[in-house]
């Protein structure tokens, strides 16, 4: 793409057989860093996320494709064509990256495993996303709300029944973990020059994003349960109620909630036996909710959020998504960016991370299918 920002991973190619959301944010944050990603999809149809509106962009895509397929270049290819899949192979074949994640299997019917493309490719870095594995789970759909209720996830969020997270937050975890995955195989080739095959499941970032719930099974046993907004082991840390919204307080040790006590002109909670330490605030965390919330309900929760900030205590009201970026923009944090969209200008969520030396770029907002075809296509023939 010309007009680059020098970022930490110019010079980097990466095939991007990906679609829907796991795969396409993991190249779309290796995109931002710099890499040349060029996605390749079906023809005609495209990514299945083109299709999942409303809402829409001003370009008449989805604004759920625009999420994840910035600073991209898009080639549509029918594989079963020889044609095209001889112009998959030569871009496999000259590419650092390549990520897929299809159903498994289905590259290796194509002559795009990974096995037959090191052979071409000795430095090629081939990431894999699966649902549930390419072994015994291959025939296992690897759709985010299924991980979620299968993986565990849905059985400790909610209240009266099994929730789901307000996004597809399993996907968007394994896309993090095949980027980190990415950064780190190329770490090791800059070492010995070599690629190297990797697969990350979206079951396994699961489990593993789970912390201190799966380890809590792994290493006493404990299946936790659901406790709407609570924390199994701290206490107070949930949603309250204060005289105008929801307000969330999130102490973590007894210094906080002894300064949170006299905020609040009760300072003799913190010298309540029932409350004066965290387990004995966790035995009685129904009689502390009750006492909070008394008090919370006499002011309104940005009142309470200046009031516990001015002594170091962790609260903040539950904001809506419009709230929050503008929380982002009041802190300087620049959560909004412009992006080129044919001749006009759109605007994209920022990259979260900043560089001293290099540059996160926003180049270009999501591709029209094929946008890049005709060049694409010279390029990767012969």
């Amino acid at each position: 793409m010309a007009g680059a920002t020098a970022g930490a991973l110019a010079g980097i190619v990466v095939a991007d057989f990906s679609r829907v959301l796991a795969g396409p944010y993991a190249t779309m944050l290796l995109g931002d860093l710099g890499a040349r990603v060029i996605k390749v999809e079906r023809p005609g149809a495209g990514d299945d996320t083109r299709a999942w509106g409303p809402p829409w962009a001003q370009d008449g895509q989805s604004t759920y494709f625009h999420s994840v397929n910035r600073n991209k270049e898009s080639l549509a290819l029918n594989l079963s064509a020889p044609e095209d899949l001889a112009i998959a192979r030569n871009l496999a074949s000259r590419a650092d990256i390549l990520i897929e994640n299809f159903k498994p299997g289905t590259m290796a019917r194509y002559g795009l495993a990974y096995e037959e493309l090191r052979l071409m490719n000795s430095r090629l870095i081939w990431c894999s996303i699966t649902g549930f594995g390419s072994t015994a789970g291959r025939d296992l759909p690897g759709y985010d709300l299924l991980v979620q209720a299968m993986g565990g996830l849905m059985s400790i969020t909610g209240d009266d029944e099994p929730t789901k997270a307000g996004v597809a937050l399993v996907d968007v975890l394994t896309g993090l973990h095949a980027c980190v995955s990415i950064l780190g195989a190329l770490h090791h080739r800059d070492r010995t020059g070599q690629g190297q095959a990797i697969e990350v499941t979206l079951l396994g970032t699961l489990l593993s994003a789970l912390v201190n719930q799966a380890s809590a099974f792994v290493q006493a046993g404990v299946v936790s349960e659901r406790m709407g907004n609570a924390h199994p082991s701290i206490a107070p840390y949930e949603v309250y109620q204060a005289s105008d919204r929801p307000i969330v307080i999130a102490v973590g040790n007894d210094a906080q909630f002894a300064r949170m006590a006299q905020v609040l002109d009760h300072a003799e909670l913190a010298n309540d036996p029932r409350f004066a330490t965290n387990p004995a605030r966790v035995t009685h965390r129904t009689a502390l909710n009750a006492a909070l919330n008394a008090a919370l309900q006499n002011r309104t929760a940005d009142h309470w959020q200046r009031e516990f900030q001015r002594v170091g205590v962790p609260a903040g009201p539950v904001n809506d998504i419009a709230q929050a970026f503008a929380l982002a923009q009041s802190l300087g944090l620049d959560p909004i960016r412009q992006v080129e969209l044919s001749s006009q200008t759109s605007r994209t969520v920022a990259h979260p991370a900043t560089f001293s030396e290099t540059s996160v770029r926003y180049e270009h907002s999501a591709p029209t299918l094929d946008a890049d075809g005709d060049a694409l296509r010279r390029e990767f023939s012969t």
